[in-house]
């Protein structure tokens, strides 16, 4: 290197610590100011050195022994593949504040570029934080953060800075200019940071509601980066290494013993989520289904104009009582995709009463889809779940809630199905996650004729479900779509053998199902029920309980 690492960082902590009144007290004669003078130039020569110095590429950094290296590393054009972290804001506006406050923030979007690249990229920032955030509860922030951002960080984390970070094992630190409360969960909880040095919201104290400023030292960049991980490493050894991404960085990465640049890359490889250090089975929340980079935001609120009556139209269709035939013929006409698959079970005869259809449960539709799939009405939808009136007056298909009582509600079954198939739900509540809920066994106590049906949607926009949402759109969001789709695949009737009536226990005969209908739709099994959706820690993580 061109200069000593190691000294030039302990001299630069030095002269912070005695120009933040750390040292000597500063009343005195001339020969005291002097000195000051002197410590601020050489303070002034050290930035311009620091400045100047050139940063060889992460390609070029070694991770193995690290185990004992702390690190400090930038996270929008570092950790993460995109440089622009306008859509973690544009997500959080939106689903923490609404679409309209969405539409605000792109709208200012050209002001926030402008400020960013001639004025600073400080006052684009707090620009960006002011639309975004000012007058948003705390709470909300808080779990937008959680619950909807995660997925999308995930998908974006850029492979060789990331094994660089993690291969340290004494400390790693993120800096960033984003606010922490926005990325604290996702650093902890998937990068596996051990603390995030950012920008602090200011909130109201008796609202809890941001107020769009922040708290001092201001936007985090430059040299305030430079402070903060003073400040965080000024009890122990500056970090081993540094990872930044632009010229702003270089003053936080001049402190470690070794920094490295991460060039700009869009194509660069991704770590597969899998591979990171969050949970195997989350529960994610949020409406928007892709990464609301501008363009893709711009589309979708242009969208959003054409499809609110769209979806209304849709709505009302499969919410009238409409023979299935003519109903998978209007389908085709509002492009809404099925596709049916297997062979449906034959309807009901004197003598043999109809089929219970055991499905795992996507969205509020599910009952309606499944009877125009089948070709013919179905007698009722059951579930053991809690009420949702709305959803159920919406329905063609009439919901039946079952009263936990054995011997009550396998005679009121055992009427339904003489009229025709029923649709049961043993997950109890929706799951748009490439998993399945735990199925309860009441289904098996009720019929042995249990067919399993295979559910799969298909949403190119809005998710149709949510946890913290208001649920009663949640027919109308996935309508939304351009051109929302639905799979449905009826597997072959249980053997008697697999059923209660052969000898087996309810739980198993539910087991046995859930994993016919995991591995027709390619989904993980799970023992996670409705109760850890929808718990206070469906604003976190729940750690997966594999079925046996």
């Amino acid at each position: 290197m061109l200069f000593d690492c190691d000294r030039d960082s302990k001299i630069l902590a030095w002269v912070d610590n005695k120009r933040g009144g750390g040292g000597e007290s500063r009343v005195g004669g001339g020969g005291e100011e002097k000195k000051e003078e002197e410590e601020e130039e050489a303070h002034q020569s050290l930035r311009k050195k620091e400045m100047k110095r050139e940063f060889p590429p992460v390609a070029r950094c070694e991770t193995r022994g690290r185990s004992e290296h702390a690190v400090a590393a930038d996270l929008d054009g570092t950790l993460l593949v995109s440089r622009s972290s306008f859509p973690y804001f544009m997500l959080v506006a939106v689903e923490a504040g609404g679409i309209l406050r969405g539409v605000l923030l792109l709208l200012a979007s050209p002001l926030v570029l402008f400020l960013y690249r001639l004025v600073s990229e400080a006052a684009g920032i707090q620009l960006l934080i002011f639309v975004s955030l000012a007058g948003l509860r705390l709470s909300d922030i808080e779990l937008a953060a959680r619950t909807v951002l995660p997925r999308f960080y995930a998908a974006d984390v850029r492979a060789d800075s990331w094994r660089a970070f993690r291969a340290c094992g004494r400390r790693r630190v993120v800096v960033t200019a984003n606010p922490t409360v926005m990325v604290e969960p996702f650093v902890k909880g998937w990068l596996g940071g051990h603390g995030v040095l950012g920008t602090r919201l200011q909130v109201d104290p008796w609202t809890g509601r941001a107020t769009g400023l922040v708290q001092a030292p201001g936007v985090l960049v430059g040299d305030r980066k430079r402070q903060a991980v003073a400040s965080e490493f000024a009890a122990e050894a500056m970090p081993e290494l540094g990872l930044g991404d632009r010229a702003s960085d270089h003053d936080f990465m001049a402190l470690c013993k070794e920094g490295f640049m991460v060039p700009a890359d869009p194509s660069a490889a991704r770590v597969p989520s899998e591979e990171l250090a969050g949970p195997a089975v989350f529960f994610h929340d949020g409406r928007l289904l892709r990464r609301p980079e501008p363009r893709t935001a711009l589309l979708t609120f242009l969208w959003l104009s054409l499809a609110l009556p769209l979806s209304l139209l849709r709505l009302l269709l499969t919410s009238l009582p409409l023979p299935p035939h003519l109903l998978c013929r209007c389908f085709r006409l509002f492009r809404i995709d099925l596709a049916v698959r297997g062979t449906p079970p034959l309807p009901p005869a004197p003598g043999s009463p109809g089929s219970l259809l055991v499905c795992n449960h996507r969205t509020a539709l599910d009952a309606a889809v499944v009877s125009a799939a089948l070709g013919r009405r179905v007698s009722r939808a059951v579930t053991c779940g809690p009420s949702r009136p709305l959803s159920e007056i919406l329905s063609p298909v009439p919901a039946v809630r079952l009263t936990r009582d054995r011997a009550a509600d396998a005679a009121r079954v055992s009427t339904l199905l003489e009229e025709g198939e029923v649709v049961f739900f043993p997950e109890e509540t929706t799951c748009r996650e490439p998993f399945l809920l735990q199925f309860s066994p009441l289904f098996a106590e009720l019929s042995d004729r249990i067919v399993p049906v295979a559910i799969d949607t298909r949403q190119g926009m809005f998710h149709g479900t949510t946890v913290r949402g208001h649920r009663f759109l949640d027919n109308l969001f996935f309508f939304m779509n351009p051109r929302p789709g639905y799979e449905i695949t009826f597997l072959e009737r249980l053997p008697t053998e697999w059923t209660c009536g052969g000898g087996r226990p309810a739980a198993k005969v539910a087991g046995h199902v859930q994993e016919l209908v995991a591995k027709e739709l390619g989904f993980e099994n799970t023992a996670l029920t409705r109760k850890d959706k929808y718990s206070p820690s469906a604003k976190e993580s729940s750690e997966p309980k594999k079925t046996s």
